[in-house]
């Protein structure tokens, strides 16, 4: 009977263990959620800290911008996002480089014109004077439910 329960506490340990995210992991996820709020909010200064200065940032359709068009595109209300809902996401992260992969929903308002739009993401996060900056985002096209 002991040695069952001390294979169950093992297996807890285990478990708890393998599903724990790491303080960079928690920190990048953080990263994620300042940038989703950045880009609802339309917040230029946040925007700004967020992007590493070489950003390449992708759109589905193929257009790539750089993080003074990111940021300009973003704070004129020009991609006007209403809401952003994350989901199924991943983060891995690799000495300084996080790789970060969601399904992303949003109902937007570019120009004026009501839309929503359901995109598979992938971020690039590098770690920069102690703080994780998004250096690359890649989107692609995803079927709407």
């Amino acid at each position: 009977m002991k040695k069952l329960h001390l294979l169950l506490f093992a297996c807890l340990i285990f478990t708890a263990t393998a599903f724990a995210q790491s303080k960079d992991e928690k920190d990048v996820t953080a990263a994620v959620e300042f940038m989703r709020k950045a880009m609802v909010d339309g917040n230029r200064a946040d925007l700004t800290k967020l992007a590493a200065d070489d950003l390449s940032y992708g759109h589905s359709s193929g257009k790539i911008q750089n993080k003074a068009e990111f940021v300009e595109a973003i704070a004129s209300g020009a991609s006007d996002f209403v809401t952003i809902d994350l989901t199924e996401q991943t983060v891995k992260v690799v000495g300084t480089t996080a790789i970060v992969r969601h399904k992303l929903s949003a109902q937007t308002n570019d120009g004026g014109k009501p839309g929503s739009t359901v995109l598979g993401i992938m971020l690039i996060f590098q770690k920069q004077k102690g703080q994780w900056l998004l250096l690359a985002r890649q989107a692609y096209k995803l079927p709407t439910p």
